[in-house]
């Protein structure tokens, strides 16, 4: 009796903290607990009447919201305040930049997958479609990479003219203001076509469309503004650059010492109220070629004439370049990626107020319009970067690896490339999946600053490691540049990518989890903000709500993770009853187990967790890999659950829930408080470490997609430039690819004759020879064979020179 009693109030406590029920569905339980315990016999007498005594004062306490506030949550408020981290204005915009999507969902320990999967299928319009295949298509075919980087450093005049006829700078702009007024799927899609022929062309293209003077004024300039500079940055007749790093203030761009100072000055042959502005700028994109100047600094009114309030904080001007005191021209050269950059200063430039963003009314909002944008344009431009090289190498290196043979067989039959290209085909199929799948979210109104975080980083990192498999194959075919090196120029930009729009190292260690970790938390923020109100009865109210969820939240994602550890996900929430569905059911186990870690890590370590940097990188890798976990099943539904896919899927999700398992143990290995950490460890995986890395046979069917044509192979590499022109590498490749499956079974057949002895020779051409003469094939095939030769020997051809510019 006593057993089953046990198993009862065990039983009961567990289902209402796993299914996170309401404090009145707590008080009927622990009353239940109480009758049956009484029933039972177990306890009589004085004991049972302290037992219910307490569970009657600490309910009564609890379930009364003034006993509660007065003589819990008050106490609790005022140490919090005490121990609460200073928060810097700009961390405080950072944090309320954007929305929360479903990063926020995976940040619950208990995801709703009805919610992503009720999310729509991210489609281009009629239109976005035929401008990716005429004008985008055409734009590739003008584009000579190799001229471009090694002889003028510039884009053609030409392109630059058809980049402005087209209005290629407008894709962002409405069309009541002359621009394309494309979706960010659109817009992404053409970056990642145009970057898989020139990433010089890609760079030029996204940036006025990315974090520049055309978002800051959709989102916040004047009417005025919009009315004068929209029209002439869709139709390239102004080009636009955004100065904000400089050479005191890169990642910590709050710390910039450029200034400008209220003042009256001359404007137009009139004295005006306006600001004297003093600057050094520098990796300035566009710059050197610049028109107009979108320009991050710091206002001060020391003489107060705005307001008695001296320091204005950051504030965003837009500046056209000829502006006496402006200096531009010169230019970096980022890794002979001859994309225009480069620095630009301003002494004494004075400006009118009216060249502010936003006006008057847009002083001290810089922080927050930079943030702002930044949520959307980073989920963009550089993701659509990595992702078209993840497809190029797929396309280029695929293709390359069977037509280039050695020991008489291709080498991406070899064990060792196919492990290499496995790498390059499912990183890849993660980066498509997590870019069109926030594109998705942007284009329904979202703007997920932590998400944009998370795949501005992985993509950019897995763009590093698809790019290093693929030179690894190419040997010496990627090393050599020339015309016909398809794979050179990406690899020698991906620092680029690295580097701008948040530093990797710094996104990952403090901005990923930094952010997501109060952004996304559903409660984190409403505590942060209530101990921080002025209004003590209004906060104290929104405090204890905060703080008695997190404690509810806390104890639903312990009692999860522990029963998800022990069942391995089995029993948990599912949106489909397919194949998919355990993939489905680990990751719930998965989001659990972060959540607890994410609590247990906030609370032992408090303010001290923002400087334990390789702590929060681990914990946002979790969510990170959560998070492209989840795009890679949404992807696979939203692209019709293809069979042929699902080798793709399943290393792709295999790759991902390893590291989440071992981002888990990393940070149990190095948590502080030891104890914690070994307990936490036998909570989340009470029944062993389960998961591996994708094994040696999924990597085999995966390679095998990229070798030869196929719907699957189409898929995985959509949307970068293709084509089956002789006169140039690409279409080199693709036919070759086409004709090493056509000639496969005339090799195979020479291969069998060889075996048993039928024909004799030392290369393919004298057995093909013998073999025709025996009857074993025909002149027709013979053809084909030769065919094939002359193909693969352009193909595996590189560039030699007579003399180097």
């Amino acid at each position: 009796m006593e057993i089953l009693v046990d198993v009862f109030v065990i039983s009961t406590l567990g289902i209402l903290a796993y299914q996170r029920v309401s404090g009145r569905a707590w008080l009927l339980g622990i009353g239940a607990i109480l009758i049956i315990i009484s029933s039972s016999g177990m306890i009589d007498g004085l004991p049972l009447f302290l037992t219910w005594a307490i569970a009657i004062i600490i309910c009564g306490l609890l379930g009364h919201s003034e006993l509660r506030q007065r003589y819990v949550s008050r106490p609790l408020l005022e140490r919090f305040r005490k121990i609460l981290p200073p928060m810097s204005d700009t961390e405080r915009e950072a944090l309320e930049a954007g929305s929360v999507w479903w990063d926020g969902e995976l940040f619950s320990g208990r995801p709703d997958w009805k919610k992503l999967m009720a999310e729509p299928v991210p489609m281009l319009t009629q239109e976005e479609r035929e401008f990716i295949d005429g004008p985008v298509d055409e734009l590739c075919r003008m584009l000579d990479d190799w001229k471009i980087t090694n002889e003028v450093h510039d884009l053609p005049p030409e392109v630059w003219d058809f980049i402005g006829k087209h209005r290629f700078f407008g894709m962002i702009i409405p069309k009541a203001y002359g621009g394309l007024e494309f979706s960010a799927l659109a817009h992404s899609t053409i970056v990642m076509k145009i970057s898989s022929r020139s990433v010089t062309a890609a760079v030029t293209i996204m940036v006025p469309n990315s974090l520049g003077p055309a978002k800051l004024l959709l989102h916040d300039g004047t009417q005025e503004q919009k009315d004068y500079y929209l029209p002439r940055l869709a139709q390239g007749k102004e080009v636009p650059c955004f100065a904000l790093t400089g050479p005191d203030a890169g990642s910590d761009a709050g710390a910039m010492p450029d200034r400008g100072v209220v003042c009256y000055g001359e404007h137009e042959g009139k004295e005006v109220l306006g600001i004297r502005i003093n600057w050094d700028k520098r990796y300035i994109t566009l710059g050197p070629v610049a028109t107009v100047i979108g320009l991050a600094f710091k206002l001060f009114d020391p003489d107060h004439l705005l307001s008695d309030e001296e320091e204005r904080g950051i504030t965003v001007a837009l500046i056209p370049a000829d502006t006496p005191g402006v200096s531009i021209g010169k230019r970096h050269v980022p890794l002979n990626i001859p994309f225009q950059n480069g620095p630009n200063y301003g002494h004494d430039v004075f400006v009118p107020m009216e060249w502010l963003i936003g006006g008057q009314k847009g002083i001290g909002q810089g922080w927050r319009m930079l943030m702002d944008c930044l949520a959307e344009g980073r989920s963009i431009s550089l993701p659509a970067l990595a992702t078209g090289a993840g497809k190029a190498a797929c396309r280029y290196t695929g293709a390359y690896a069977r037509v280039r043979r050695q020991f008489n067989m291709p080498i991406g039959y070899f064990e060792g490339v196919e492990e290499a290209l496995a790498r390059i085909a499912a990183l890849t199929y993660q980066m498509d999946a997590a870019r069109t799948i926030t594109l998705g979210a942007l284009d329904s109104g979202e703007m997920p600053s932590v998400v944009s975080a998370i795949i501005k980083y992985h993509l950019t990192e897995r763009y590093r490691k698809v790019i290093n498999d693929a030179m690894d194959i190419q040997g010496g075919s990627g090393i050599c540049l020339g015309p016909n090196n398809l794979l050179g120029r990406a690899y020698q930009a991906i620092p680029i990518s690295i580097t701008v729009e948040g530093a990797n190292i710094l996104t990952r260690s403090m901005i990923i989890f930094g952010q997501g970790a109060i952004r996304c938390h559903p409660y984190i923020l409403k505590e942060f903000m209530a101990a921080q109100a002025s209004h003590d009865g209004k906060a104290l109210k929104e405090f204890d709500e905060a703080v008695f969820g997190h404690a509810s939240f806390l104890l639903s994602n312990l009692v999860r993770s522990l029963f998800l550890g022990l069942t391995r996900g089995r029993f948990s929430a599912s949106p489909t009853n397919g194949p998919n569905k355990r993939y489905y059911q680990h990751l719930n186990w998965m989001s659990a187990s972060f959540a607890l870690c994410a609590d247990i890590a906030m609370m032992t370590l408090g303010g001290a967790l923002k400087r334990k940097e390789r702590l929060s990188a681990r914990l946002g890798d979790v969510l990170s890999e959560l998070y492209i976990a989840s795009a890679v099943l949404k992807h696979f539904e939203n692209q019709g659950c293809q069979e042929e896919d699902l080798p793709l899927l399943r290393w792709a999700l295999d790759d991902g829930l390893y590291r989440m398992q071992e981002s888990l143990r990393s940070l149990l290995r190095n948590l502080p408080v030891r104890p914690l950490a070994w307990v936490l460890r036998h909570l989340i995986f009470p029944t062993g470490l389960p998961y591996v890395e994708p094994d040696d046979r999924r990597g085999h069917q995966a390679a095998r997609l990229l070798l030869r044509p196929s719907e699957a192979r189409d898929r995985l590499t959509a949307d970068i430039y293709t084509n089956s022109d002789p006169t140039m590498a690409v279409g080199r490749h693709e036919l070759a690819l086409a004709m090493a499956e056509k000639v496969a079974p005339i090799e195979k057949t020479l291969s069998k004759a060889r075996r048993d002895g039928l024909i004799t020779g030392k290369t393919i051409y004298e057995l093909a020879a013998d073999a025709q003469e025996k009857g074993i094939i025909q002149s027709a095939e013979v053809a084909l064979l030769e065919e094939m030769g002359t193909l693969r020997s352009q193909v595996i051809q590189v560039d030699a020179f007579d003399h180097l510019a």
